[in-house]
């Protein structure tokens, strides 16, 4: 079980108090038992201040001890392959055996950040063999990152994603429309059953090995949970009508907030891929997105304004994931 933190930002707060959230959040979930830490990487996005995921991996490193921490992930088209290999090997060096790097392959948040990034097509299949290698030891050119260490590879992975992981071994995050949460699971499925078919043994994952993402939060009632929900969901709604993706704003000023009729379709679109109620509800909702992809971990993305309600979501989350084990 683990948590992926996107160091959401918040109305009224300075922006540099999301990265020590993401640090502390990471404590308690080693205090709550939590697997696993993931963090992310997005660029020029304003509601987001995560966009260094091995310079926030290092304090978060600093302030943990046994909790396996990691990216989900690295958008490899904006990187060297080596780069990022000396990068994770480095943090390797400050948490061993606790990293994990997840790579991507998401485009820029808009025109002017894609040129910034020096955005160009790449072959992605083959930067990652690359990365690999120079991980592993088994590069070609005989290229070793400084310091040396092994660090596990998964894959965010949407259809064909899903493909190249099968191809190189290489376990996989989804989420989205594939888990079809709120929609037709049957298409998700078919892709889930398509990786696991033409999964090819690798050193680091001998099986074919699935972990789901999507937003989870608990609370006292389905009522304050739903709402909970609504300041994430509200800057989605925003982000694809506008262009523009805010910080989160409080529940209330998220519920009264004037909305088209497209961006009240948004919202709703939002709550219904998410899982969201009482722990009864959540544990129920969850068992049965457990055996329907045959999922190993769940890496629960949700957020919300209120730090004090999410505290309390990950521990009652945390608690209840500790009974379907």
């Amino acid at each position: 079980m683990s948590l992926l933190d996107r160091s959401r930002t918040r109305a009224g707060e300075p922006e540099p108090e999301a990265l020590r959230g993401s640090v502390a959040r990471a404590a308690r979930a080693e205090q709550l038992g939590y697997d696993r830490f993931w963090v992310a990487e997005h660029h020029g996005v304003p509601g987001i201040a995560g966009a260094a995921p091995a310079v926030l991996l290092t304090a978060v490193a600093g302030a943990t001890s046994t909790v396996r921490i990691g990216s989900a992930g690295v958008m490899l088209p904006h990187h060297q392959p080596l780069v990022v290999a000396e990068q994770f090997a480095t943090l390797s060096a400050f948490a061993p055996g606790r990293v994990d790097l997840g790579l991507g392959r998401s485009p820029g948040f808009t025109p002017p950040v894609r040129r910034a990034l020096r955005q160009v097509d790449r072959d992605f299949t083959a930067d990652l063999v690359e990365l690999r290698g120079f991980l592993d030891g088994t590069s070609e050119v005989g290229l070793h990152p400084r310091p040396e260490g092994a660090v596990p590879l998964h894959v965010l992975a949407t259809g064909s994603g899903l493909r190249v992981a099968a191809e190189l071994g290489l376990p996989v995050i989804v989420g989205g429309p594939i888990l079809g949460v709120g929609g037709d699971p049957a298409p998700g499925l078919e892709a889930l059953a398509g990786y696991r078919q033409a999964f090819r043994p690798s050193v680091q994952q001998p099986e074919p090995r699935v972990s789901i993402s999507l937003d989870v939060l608990v609370a006292g009632t389905a009522e304050e949970a739903a709402e909970l929900l609504l300041p994430e969901a509200w800057a989605m709604a925003q982000s694809r009508t506008t262009g523009v993706f805010p910080p989160l704003e409080p529940v209330d000023v998220a519920r009264k907030a004037a909305k088209t009729a497209r961006q009240q379709q948004y919202v709703e679109q939002t709550v219904a891929a998410a899982i969201a109620g009482t722990p009864a509800q959540v544990e129920s909702r969850l068992a049965e997105l457990f055996d329907r992809t045959g999922a190993a971990e769940l890496v629960a993305a949700g957020s919300t304004y209120d730090r004090a309600a999410l505290d309390a979501s990950d521990a009652a989350l945390a608690a209840l994931l500790g009974g379907l084990r």
